[in-house]
This record gives structure tokens, sequence and C-alpha cells, in this order.
């Protein structure tokens, strides 16, 4: 229900548990991101539902990912229930009414939803290291291939791509390590087998083209509501850093993508990134820092984050200063981590003399929250004992042959199921080394034959005899045939400078290098 750009989260109690007021959440600091915190059980998929059905109403597009497979019944329509009804009541919410939203299934796998890809270069070093677990070395290797690849024209698009050049990397290493920094082959093999692990985990259905396009997930429908897009991720999940290194590398699109808004009155999209601990747990501390900055910049470009996860000390505290919209449902406190996540929950909230927040986040039912929004010029509001309101559409999954319907009536349909595989760094490298090893083969037929068959000539066939044009016509092939790969590269001709001037090197790289976002991303 949008009320004036308010967004209805539920109603608030008195302490003798009696309705006190409609709990809202406004609409003009949807993009000051939020957080949305509790133990298992407590009702915190639900309450994510509320929210992506309140700011579709609104007419904003929202992302979020389907754990469970739960989330899915947000494209089909509510069914009255008494607890639901019972809730409405208890709530005074007089205008609850049952109805399902215009949804758009994801899948990386393209068996739940539309495939869903980005290629290497789009990935980019850092957050492709973070999914490889590689070390500062193979990290370092990693930048220089991507260095390669911009400056020499090899389109990194697929795993197979990346693999090619690596192999490249590992037979020319002492010539790359002069130009670009030391390149081991044990760093290049580390590498290699890190990427027959993302292969066998799954990611090349991930990498290739066509590549998602960020505008797809901004869509609105012809009803005026924002699309909701869903990513099926209960086979993701098998593989935890894939699924949250790809929910990070969205969030890098979309803030290299969008132009500067400033504060609008609703925003431009509202992500919902579940299992949140995924992304900070063992993350290293450069990656951190870039998430801080970006969760901190793209709220001027009309995009709010709202994480979803057990713990508040799941989320480190440079990020968690930057989430003004809270709530946080029940917590268990066993043990000490578990109490001072209590301590750490109730110490962020704006107290309430009604009631201990300490007490209250131990004794919240299910589908009870605290609710604390930003109001008036952004200050949050005292913290609130909230019940959550019922969801419009379905709770639960929904059933196959309904998510195959809707998959059909898609705005997208067809664009995204088809592979795409155009020339790339790979089928580059393969030709130039074929063409290399079909003038070694010449040259060698040529240095075999007998020499009188040149004599008509008016030359000697032998090295050093003939023409010095073409002996030194001769000896290039033979150079690169060393090299394991054809005719020069742009590349190849910054290595070989090293042995030539400054500014023959200079000459040869200029205005080739491509340029990355601050997650390493290609820009588009």
């Amino acid at each position: 229900m949008v009320d004036a750009g308010k967004l209805l989260i539920g109603g608030s109690r008195k302490p003798d548990d009696s309705f006190k007021e409609a709990e809202y959440l406004e609409l003009k600091f949807g993009n000051r991101h939020g957080l949305i915190t509790g133990a298992t059980g407590t009702g915190k998929t639900v309450t994510l539902q509320v929210l992506a059905e309140e700011f579709s109403a609104a007419g904003v597009p929202v992302f979020c990912s389907d754990i469970k497979g739960d989330l899915s019944g947000i494209a089909a329509m509510g069914e009255p229930k008494d607890f639901l009804l019972k809730r409405a009541e208890q709530i005074q919410y007089a205008d609850y009414d049952f109805t399902k939203f215009p949804v758009m299934f994801w899948d990386l796998y393209g068996e739940k939803g539309h495939r869903v890809r980005a290629t290497i270069a789009e990935m980019g070093p850092l957050l492709l290291a973070r999914l490889m677990d590689a070390s500062d070395a193979q990290e370092g290797v990693l930048n220089i291939a991507f260095k390669i690849a911009d400056q020499g024209g090899l389109p990194l698009l697929d795993l197979k791509d990346l693999q090619a050049l690596l192999n490249y990397m590992g037979e020319h290493a002492g010539e790359i390590s002069t130009q670009f920094g030391f390149v081991s082959k044990a760093s290049v093999g580390s590498l290699q087998r890190g990427l027959l692990t993302l292969e066998q985990q799954g990611a090349i259905h991930f990498f290739g083209e066509p590549a998602l396009q960020i505008s797809d997930i901004m869509r609105v429908a012809p009803d005026g509501r924002g699309m909701i897009s869903v990513l099926a991720a209960d086979k993701l999940m098998m593989n935890p850093r894939l699924y949250a290194t790809f929910l990070l590398w969205m969030l890098s699109e979309l803030f290299e993508e969008l132009p500067e808004v400033g504060d609008p009155e609703k925003p431009k999209l509202v992500f919902f990134f579940d299992e949140a601990h995924l992304l900070f747990s063992e993350a290293p501390k450069v990656l951190l820092e870039r998430v801080e900055q970006v969760v901190r910049l793209i709220r001027s470009k009309g995009v709010g984050v709202y994480f979803v996860t057990q713990n508040p000390l799941d989320v480190p505290e440079t990020v968690l200063a930057q989430l003004g919209n809270r709530v946080q449902h029940a917590l268990r406190a066993y043990t000490p981590r578990e109490q001072k996540a209590v301590k750490t929950a109730a110490d962020t909230f704006r107290a309430n003399p009604e009631f201990n927040t300490d007490e209250a986040i131990t004794q919240l039912g299910t589908g009870e929250a605290l609710v604390s929004t930003l109001e008036g010029k952004g200050a949050p509001s005292m913290v609130e004992r909230t019940l959550i309101r019922p969801p419009s559409a379905r709770i639960g999954p929904i059933s196959e042959p309904e998510r195959s319907q809707i998959m059909n009536m898609s705005p997208v349909a067809g664009v995204y199921d088809r592979d795409i595989d155009r020339e790339s760094a790979f089928e580059i490298l393969a030709a130039r080394a074929k063409k290399v090893a079909d003038a070694e083969a010449a040259k060698r037929q040529a240095e075999e034959a007998p020499t009188e068959n040149n004599s008509a000539a008016g030359r000697w066939s032998l090295p050093g005899f003939g023409d010095a044009q073409e002996d030194e016509a001769a000896a290039k092939p033979a150079a690169k045939g060393r090299s394991g790969y054809q005719r020069e590269t742009v590349i190849e001709a910054a290595m070989k400078s090293a042995a030539r001037s400054v500014a023959s090197s200079v000459a040869n790289q200029i205005g080739r290098a491509l340029v990355r976002g601050i997650l390493g991303s290609l820009k588009r």
C-alpha cells in the first residue's frame, strides 16, 4: 500500500500489545539502504517479500535472490488464509487485498529462469581473484593478463578465453616479466587449476554472451508497477562464493552504468542481497574497502541496497553505518557471540523508553520485528516493536507450469536463452598458433629441398647466402615459432621493445588500454 509516498511495513504495538500506529518507510529514503536481520525461521523472507511488493507497487523495479524457492510466490495471486486475515486485523490494515506482481525469473544455470551471464572482461581481475580465492601473487598475474588482453585486442568472454591467455603467458613468462613485472609459471599454473575448479563448479554457465544488460532488471510493467527480478539461487547456493561474487558484480555494474541523480523522489532500483554474510566472509581488505565505497556512493545513483542476513555482526561496521532503514527480527542469545550480536543490534537503534531493546530482540515472535526507518530530514525514527504486514501475493513457491508460463510471457523471453560464441581470445590465439605452425612447416620443407631446385632463381637458398631481405623475412617467422605463436601482436611488440628505445615502447602501447571501474570490471 502506497500512502502519500510511504510504504507500509506493519503496525507497531503498545506495551499492552494493543495497536499503536502504522509503520512506514518513506519512499524518498528508499535509496538510503537497509538491513534485515534475524535468526532462521523468524520471518526475514516474508519481510523481504513485503518490501518487494511495496516498492513494486510504487513503480520501483526490484532485484532479489530466492534462496529456498519460497519467494517465487510473489508472482502468483495471494490466497485468503486465517492467519493472514488475522494479522491484517491486528494492524488495522483495512485495505488488505490479494494480488500478484510482475516478475521476471533469472537463473545462472538457465533452469528456473532466463540465463544470466557476464563476460570475463566485465567481471574484472579483482572479483575474479575473489571467486578463485587467488593469492596476492596470483591476483597480480590476473591483473597482468587483463592488461595484456586490453592492450592486445584479445576479448575475454568465457573461461576458455582466459585459459588460452594464461597458456600464452606461461609460455612467454620471461618476456612478459620484462615488460610488466615478474610472472611465475607456478602462479600461472595455479590459476589454470583454479579455472578448472570453477568450470567443475558450474561457472562455465555464467561466463559468456549474451551478457546481462542492467536495463533489463530496471523495467517497469505496463501498469506502472516495477518489475521484480527474482534470481533462482537454490542451486547457486551450492557454490556460495560464486553467488556472492555474482551479486557483487551486479552492484558494480549498476554503480558504473547509472548516472548521478542525487536524491530522487523514489529509487531507480532496490537491490536485496540475501545471505549477505557470504559477501563479507573471508573477503580481503581491498575488496571490503571497494564494497564500502560502492555502497556509500551508489545511493546518489538512485539504487537502494538492502542486506539480509542472520546476524548484524555479519556486516562490517563501515558498511553497517551506511544502512539507514532497519528491520530486526528475533535473535537468540545462547553464546557470547550471539549476546554480542544482540547488544550490537540494540545499540544501532534509537532507543524507545517504552521497552528495553536488548530484551525485546530476544522475545520477538515470528513475523514480529523491531523497526526503525529514516524520517523527516533523514534522521532515524524511534525503534518500534512491529507486526509485519501480511503479503498480498502468495506465500510459498509457485509450480513449474506457473513458472514456465511467466517465463514465456516475459519481456526478455528468448533474449538470453541462446548462447553466443563469437571470435574472442581463444579463437584469435588458436588461429595465430596455427599460422605459426604452418609457417614453420613451410620453412622446414624449403630448407630440406635440394639446392639445385632454386638455381634458376639465381641465388643460394641456404640461410645467409640468399637475398638479405629474404633471409630477414625467413628469420621472422622462425623467431615467432620459438614463441609458439604467429604474427606479432601489439603486446608482443611491446615485449620486444624492452630491447629497443623507450619511445618505441610507448608508441606501441598508447591508446590501447580500456577503462575499468572501481571493482575492476570493464566499463561498457
